[in-house]
């Protein structure tokens, strides 16, 4: 059987990239390494976090048809290899990619075949004033990227309607539960078989 590919979108902070993580640590899903060229926080490694890549190295990768999808967000580059995803779909693994809705647009539009065959996406979203709250407390941003980062969260909320499935966000472990019931259903998906 082909894998699925889920797609999880949502503004930074809402806990997209903590339920893809959960998910590959309890064995239901292989999770998506994108590429950037933003520098690595705290504690990020090369190749578990992101394959962080020299703006150089990106453009040489994208000039070669590398990325099933790249995107430019707050100013860095991402991008998900073409070769990563086809590899894990068709050994039967189950995917989760945690991208921007640029990227998941480009996803969704996709001609491939086993893209199309495996393709599921969501949406998380997070009330505005919560969303404020947590970006806060990462303690990991300016306040000019808390503001850009609110106000790029407006904006992809406005497109959470392209989406198959969307997540209110509340706590995590509500949350987790009902990501991995969606998990769940997918594997059971007919279309996805041989």
């Amino acid at each position: 059987m082909l894998g699925s590919l889920l797609i999880v979108s949502g503004p930074s902070g809402s806990g997209k990239t903590t339920l893809c993580r959960r998910a590959m640590e309890a064995g239901l899903t292989t999770y998506s390494i994108s590429c950037t060229t933003r520098a690595p926080r705290p504690g990020e490694q090369d190749g578990v976090d992101y394959h962080f890549l020299t703006r150089e190295e990106f453009d040489r990768r994208v000039a070669a048809g590398d990325f099933l999808e790249h995107a430019t967000v707050h100013g860095n580059s991402y991008g998900t290899l073409y070769s990563d995803i086809e590899q894990n779909l068709l050994a039967g693994r189950n995917v989760v990619m945690d991208i921007d809705v640029q990227g998941a647009a480009s996803i969704r539009a996709c001609e491939r075949p086993i893209i199309r065959r495996a393709y599921a996406d969501i949406f998380i979203h997070v009330p505005a004033e919560e969303l404020e709250t947590r970006l806060r407390g990462r303690s990991t941003d300016s306040e000019e990227v808390i503001q850009l980062r609110l106000h790029n969260a407006a904006m992809e909320d406005a497109r959470r309607g392209e989406y198959q499935f969307a997540l209110v966000s509340g706590d995590r472990e509500h949350d987790y539960a009902r990501f991995t019931a969606l998990l769940t259903t997918l594997g059971m998906r007919t279309t996805l078989q041989d």
